[in-house]
């Protein structure tokens, strides 16, 4: 199995995840300009939409998306995947929302827009991250443990950190609380990235 990944990006959940569920992988960065793996290849030719993550599973199936993929790693490790009736509908909730509300309101500043439409951009995203600050159960999403959605979360309250964007509490601590996490050390780590 191997992860295609670029430092710091969204795939640094996925990253975390398979760490935290001790699923054996290779890793292979990705230059996502030049769309080139740290090995050599032509990304496209793994993942022909051209960005991370791709996850390509032992049998040789790809599998794209943070969704998906930290849906199939919490499948594979049940520890990660919220107890009860509901709980892999509780997942794919959360993971739903943290990619579409959060992930997606960060496009203007990965995209060079002018300073209005950042600001706008980020008292929404702390609009949406005030929604799960008052949701949190304990000290994760779904309780005393992490699911695959708090990896996500965690990677998005990365970006806010490095672009200004306010999250309200108590979500600086549980911020800290992913960060001390063996597996995210560890994810870190690989990535290249000093812990913050």
């Amino acid at each position: 199995m191997k992860l295609y990944y670029a430092p710091g990006a969204c795939s640094l959940a996925d990253h975390i995840a398979l760490h935290e569920a001790g699923i054996a992988f290779e890793r292979d960065a990705v230059d996502l300009k030049a769309k080139r793996t740290a090995s050599g290849q032509d990304f496209t030719a793994i993942n022909p939409k051209g960005y991370v993550p791709a996850l390509v599973l032992d049998d040789g199936e790809l599998l794209t998306e943070n969704v998906a993929i930290l849906d199939w790693i919490a499948s594979k490790h049940g520890a990660l995947m919220p107890g009860g009736a509901l709980g892999r509908s509780r997942l794919i909730e959360a993971l739903a929302y943290i990619s579409t509300e959060l992930h997606g309101g960060f496009k203007p500043f990965f995209r060079g827009s002018d300073d209005a439409a950042k600001a706008a951009a980020s008292a929404a995203l702390t609009r949406r991250f005030e929604y799960l600050a008052e949701r949190l159960q304990g000290d994760y999403l779904f309780g005393p443990q992490p699911s695959t959605a708090d990896f996500y979360l965690f990677v998005m309250l990365l970006w806010a950190g490095k672009f200004g964007v306010a999250a309200p509490d108590p979500l600086p601590a549980f911020r800290a609380r992913v960060m001390v996490r063996p597996a995210t050390q560890l994810a870190m780590q690989h990535e290249g990235l000093a812990p913050t």
